[in-house]
């Protein structure tokens, strides 16, 4: 169980930093998407609730 989690926010925060190369945020003014360790947190936290939902 705990290790699902685990792997569940760091894969969220993969998939994070991947949205972050391949969609970002081009002028820097978006406030989620502006900064990469953003990005990465958001996905973990995200990654981290659909993980441990299951």
């Amino acid at each position: 169980m705990i290790l699902k989690t685990i792997v569940g926010t760091i894969i969220g925060a993969a998939l994070g930093l991947l949205y972050y190369k391949l969609v970002g945020c081009p002028n820097g003014s978006c406030p989620i998407t502006a900064k990469p360790h953003r990005t990465a947190i958001y996905g973990a936290i995200l990654g981290f609730m659909i993980s441990s939902s299951f």
